[in-house]
């Protein structure tokens, strides 16, 4: 299936903030997506049963699941939608063990195919986050050769469109010192989306979550640095999506009681929607500042320093990613956009007939 562009972002029931309250809770927010901001929606996400090799949708998300499609098209019939299978807490050895062999890859790979048709989505997304040695990925470009092979026999039988088919992959062709299958990937997949974000987290020492660039640390990971590899590995522009976060990290800079008591609310693990954090800047009347030697934002709120994208990071990644000639770009994840400035700030800069140079461009 051809695709010209992608301006895309995943949903995730369990990542919409609370209009009143700010937490986060696990209730749908589907019917509130403007999609027409969007080219491609993502529905994440989908698990793997590892005793049958099926996909399954959680009981909890099933009416969302079903309901999805029907109705983020109702506000854009032409937006695209796919479900995506995996994600960062996903069981990576039933992946690994799904992997290794035909038959299992089979057992998934009808089984997605089946919850796609469905659940009436456009493709899937394979979010496996992420092989972790040379046999795991030799066996991910088995899977994704057998998948498109599947796709395509798919198509012909039912006489309906094929599945769009993509995969959310590392910022770097080479995930702890282990190369992606690059042939693979080019042949077989419609495009990836990389991860070009959480380089560092509130368990990790302080850094910019989503940098595009880093002069001052030339080994340290970057949107900018990840693509090259990509690209020098063989992968065309058209076929990479370049990701961007709506969600922040946190750092604790205080100790003692006073940090307890001045410390700002966030997930168990640390991470804040951006709509929390624009509620925050607010009620802390904290000072937002843009780095744009890195392209990230940050802001300090009681003892806690806050990292994540604002509007101008985000407006200069698309142009990165434009003026890169890649295919397009992808956020996670929509529902924690602040009534859609960033989608739509995003969605305007890659329509834009004139892009200036983006910040950076010379490291």
């Amino acid at each position: 299936m051809y695709t010209e562009v992608v301006k895309a972002s995943y949903w995730f029931p369990d990542g919409a903030s609370s209009p009143t309250t700010g937490s986060v809770v696990p209730q749908s927010s589907a019917v509130l997506i403007d999609s027409t901001l969007f080219t491609h929606l993502f529905c994440a996400f989908a698990d793997l049963d590892p005793q049958t090799n099926s996909v399954v949708v959680s009981g909890a998300y099933e009416q969302e699941f079903s309901n999805f499609t029907k109705i983020v098209k109702k506000k854009n019939p032409h937006v695209q939608t796919l479900l995506s299978i995996g994600g960062r807490n996903a069981d990576k050895s039933a992946f690994a063990s799904m992997a290794s062999n035909p038959t299992s890859r089979k057992s998934f790979i009808w089984s997605a195919i089946s919850s796609a048709r469905y659940y009436r989505f456009d493709g899937l997304d394979l979010a496996w986050e992420y092989p972790k040695d040379d046999v795991e990925m030799r066996n991910f470009g088995q899977l994704l050769e057998q998948w498109r092979e599947a796709i395509e026999d798919d198509a012909e039988r039912t006489e309906r469109m094929p599945l769009i088919l993509t995969a959310a992959v590392y910022y770097s062709p080479v995930y702890d010192s282990v190369s992606y299958p690059i042939r693979e990937i080019k042949n077989f997949l419609d495009w990836v989306n990389l991860i070009a974000y959480d380089f560092y987290s509130s368990s990790t020492t302080i850094g910019s979550p989503a940098a595009l660039f880093d002069p001052s640390n030339p080994k340290g990971p970057c949107g900018d640095s990840g693509l090259k590899e990509w690209i020098k590995a063989g992968l065309p522009a058209k076929k990479a999506v370049l990701g961007f976060p709506y969600v922040g990290w946190t750092w604790s800079l205080g100790s003692g009681n006073d940090a307890a008591t001045s410390r700002v609310a966030t997930s168990a693990e640390g991470s804040i929607n951006y709509d929390q954090i624009k509620r925050l800047i607010v009620d802390h009347k904290a000072r937002p500042v843009f780095d744009s030697t890195v392209v990230g934002d940050y802001c300090f709120a009681g003892t806690s320093l806050i990292g994540y994208d604002d509007h101008q990071s985000v407006v200069a990644k698309v142009k990165y990613a434009k003026q890169k000639g890649l295919l397009g770009y992808f956020s996670w994840h929509v529902g924690a956009d602040d009534n859609f400035g960033l989608s739509r700030a995003a969605s305007q800069a890659w329509d834009a007939k004139e892009t200036k140079t983006t910040s950076g461009d010379n490291h």
